[in-house]
């Protein structure tokens, strides 16, 4: 069977940390008073920040997928999957936006992911792990090679104080005010595959346990009904209307805080009975990842595995629960995820993982053992100056107007580039020799047309225009070129010519492409211009740069990547003949508007070009 490998981490804290002051001004005070527990719960938990995806207006600034989505997309930014191969997507949250559909179908639906199975997890804290169980099952069994898991929580927005204002209640009961005080908003994310990172460190999956003790106890952390006292009471669905259940509290989501030790004497009574089964041995562990809602639950835990003979050296702990919050589900994800990056993990650790659940009691643990060279820390590129290539053409009204328009153009144009996620890898450090491989794939079909559509405006520019008409054809002999210095360069990475020749056109540059030989096609196409600015923009401003960046993390040789860094030299002269044909006696502002909206357009689909790599 597979190992299977966390070989990518993230996470998504939404906003600026919130203080302890601050609390009541994002949650509100109930009928305008402070709250009279808040102080005690506090002192007891220890959290100082945490983060809530709602403003001082109580209104929310995402949504629960939204903050899932933005995890996952960072873990997939820090690896060498890319979002298109994802097989799996398995989410876990204690409540999702809708109650219906599932969580994971929402989440799926706000990434850029192509068909694949989706496994939704709803319980409280331990369905993160539901979820990283599934996909490690699944790795595991040859069923897939890769998967992305996600833990997500919104829980601020069922504490608004104008939830409660509602009711009509003076004093809140402890039992739902209590949480108030103890739960926060996040999520986390990890990429999981069958192989292991070839950079870097990555952390292999040993083994994950997790038991339900819904048949020893009662429901300790709820909502839906108002007491956990009679199993056959009605839930909110059994009330005759919402607003009566609302009204009874129903919908409140409470804690029973008087089960919560038993919680812990269950939670050490599980890590006993994997210690007993050979599972875990106390003395290889390196690092405890423990989930607790509080800081005072630290010590009772330890006190029991004492007394077992089971303690873990308090050096060895590692937790962020005063700094990010309590974050449930997403918890284990987002202390993994600090960890990971933290520089403390060497190859050979052992981490072992522990959360348990207070909704009706499950316990569950998962091992972890760095694998890889810690050494290759990836390198990060600096993000430059976003600034339109100069433009210097003859200044008359309609010059400085078009030079105005085509430099905010470029300034949407780059800083929409940067979102993109292969030059968001480019510029990580991130990138790797199969993302590299498929950039030349897909970008050979666009340049390959590009001589096409050029010599096709060429064609269709009348005679009165000849010095435009030269400009473009000198701008075909160049893109004729290029296209066979791409070629080289992927036979260079030891790639077969004909595989890169025989590639299809994703569904971007068919766009892109087909825009151009549209406007080609048309009289005297001199909107086109605004194509050329965008393009040899590209080739004077970012090729070079992009080149040696790839060229450095790749490690790669002049040869290998020539297509990119010839770019940054000799589209200097190529943007010199735009600036001719610009500065054309017939410019006027009709024809400047038209080239600016091409330039917009070309921009557009040149994005969606290289966000859409892979996808034929």
């Amino acid at each position: 069977m597979s190992e299977v490998y966390i070989t990518s981490t993230g996470s998504f804290l939404p906003n600026k940390a919130v203080s302890n002051e601050e609390i009541e001004d994002y949650l509100g005070r109930i009928n305008g008073r402070d709250s009279r527990a808040k102080s005690r719960v506090l002192k007891q938990n220890g959290i100082k920040t945490r983060h809530y995806a709602i403003d001082k207006n109580q209104e929310s600034t995402h949504s629960n997928a939204q903050l899932a989505v933005s995890a996952i997309n960072d873990a997939i930014q820090k690896s060498g999957l890319r979002s298109s191969d994802v097989e799996l997507l398995c989410t876990g949250t204690t409540q999702g936006d809708l109650p219906i559909p599932g969580f994971a179908s929402m989440v799926h639906a706000g990434l850029d992911f192509n068909r694949c199975e989706v496994a939704n997890f709803q319980s409280v804290c331990a369905s993160g792990i539901m979820a990283l169980k599934n996909a490690y099952a699944q790795i595991k069994s040859d069923e897939k090679e890769n998967a992305v898991c996600v833990g997500s929580e919104l829980a601020s927005r069922l504490f608004k104080a104008s939830r409660f204002e509602a009711q009509g209640v003076d004093d809140l009961p402890f039992d739902a005010e209590f949480l108030r005080w103890m739960l926060s908003d996040g999520a986390g994310a990890f990429v999981l595959q069958n192989k292991k990172n070839k950079n870097g460190i990555s952390l292999k999956i040993d083994w994950i346990d997790l038991k339900s003790h819904a048949n020893e106890f009662p429901v300790c952390m709820y909502t839906g009904k108002t007491d956990n006292k009679n199993e056959t009471e009605k839930t909110w669905l059994d009330y005759p209307s919402y607003e009566e259940a609302s009204k009874a509290g129903a919908i409140n989501l409470k804690q029973d805080t008087r089960l919560l030790d038993k919680v812990i004497k269950t939670g050490v009574a599980h890590y006993f009975e994997l210690i007993d089964q050979g599972k875990i041995n106390r003395k290889e562990i390196d690092w405890l990842c423990c989930h607790y809602s509080s800081e005072m639950f630290k010590a009772p835990i330890k006190e029991l595995m004492l007394k077992g003979g089971g303690e873990i050296a308090d050096k060895k702990w590692f937790s962020n629960l005063t700094s990010k919050g309590n974050t449930g589900s997403a918890s284990i994800f987002i202390m993994l995820d600090e960890l990971m990056h933290s520089g403390k993990l060497v190859p050979g650790n052992k981490i072992l993982c522990m959360v348990p659940e207070s909704g009706r009691f499950i316990t569950s643990f998962m091992q972890l053992t760095v694998v890889g060279d810690n050494n290759t820390a990836t390198k990060r590129y600096p993000l430059r100056k976003i600034e339109s290539p100069e433009l210097v053409i003859n200044k008359s009204e309609t010059s400085e107007w078009l030079i105005r328009n085509l430099t905010q153009v470029w300034i949407d144009f780059e800083t929409a580039l940067l979102k993109v996620p292969i030059v968001e890898k480019i510029h990580d450090g991130t990138l790797s020799m199969s993302d590299y491989k498929l950039l030349l794939t897909d970008l050979r079909q666009q340049v390959i047309d590009g001589s096409q559509w050029i010599s096709r405006a060429a064609s269709n520019i009348d005679i009165h225009l000849f010095d435009l008409r030269s400009a473009f054809i000198k701008h075909t002999a160049t893109e004729h070129k290029d296209y066979q210095m791409l070629e080289r360069n992927y036979v260079a990475l030891g790639e077969d010519l004909e595989a890169i020749q025989k590639a299809e056109k994703n569904i971007g540059t068919v766009a892109l492409t087909s825009f151009m030989f549209q406007q080609a096609s048309k009289p005297n196409p001199v909107d086109l211009l605004g194509s050329m600015f965008i393009i040899e923009g590209i080739g004077k401003r970012l090729a070079g740069y992009w080149g040696e960046m790839i060229k450095d993390q790749l490690n790669l040789k002049d040869n290998q990547v020539s297509f990119f860094t010839y770019h940054g030299v000799a589209d200097e002269n190529h943007f010199h003949n735009l600036e001719e044909a610009l500065n054309h006696p017939e410019m006027n502002m009709e024809v400047a508007e038209k080239i600016v909206k091409t330039a917009k357009i070309t921009g557009k689909l040149y994005t969606m070009q290289l966000n859409e790599l892979g996808n034929y």
